[in-house]
């Protein structure tokens, strides 16, 4: 039979294990590199409407991850399962989005732009 002890391990090693597969937060995903240099040619109001572009989808798919990430919060808690491992998240959107908004920056930076 399982002592108290071995019982308490098995639940941290099973927590530890659920947790580390839940979907991360948007502000915790770090942006995936995208060179400027395919921005570093247009011009500012072309690199304006880009960043307004890639703002919005970054913040769509910024909401989409926070809500799987408290869905995979929720399932642990209530059925110890990190859902978004089953349906998938939009980690690598958020990355990619963030790593555009970086690049139109740099590019608006060296084009001079306001």
């Amino acid at each position: 039979m399982f002592t108290l002890n071995k019982m308490f391990l098995l639940m941290i090693l099973t927590a530890t294990i659920l947790t580390t597969g839940c979907a991360n937060r948007p502000e915790s995903i770090s942006a995936s590199y995208v060179s400027h240099e395919r921005y570093i040619g247009n011009s500012c109001a072309i690199l304006s409407e880009k960043m307004s572009a890639a703002r919005a989808n970054l913040a769509k798919f910024s909401e989409m991850q926070n809500s799987k990430a408290n869905v995979d919060a929720w399932g642990v808690f209530l059925i110890l399962v990190p859902v978004s491992k089953l349906s998938g998240d939009s980690e690598a959107d958020v990355a990619k989005y963030k790593g555009i908004v970086e690049a139109i920056e740099t590019a608006q930076i060296k084009n001079k732009c306001k």
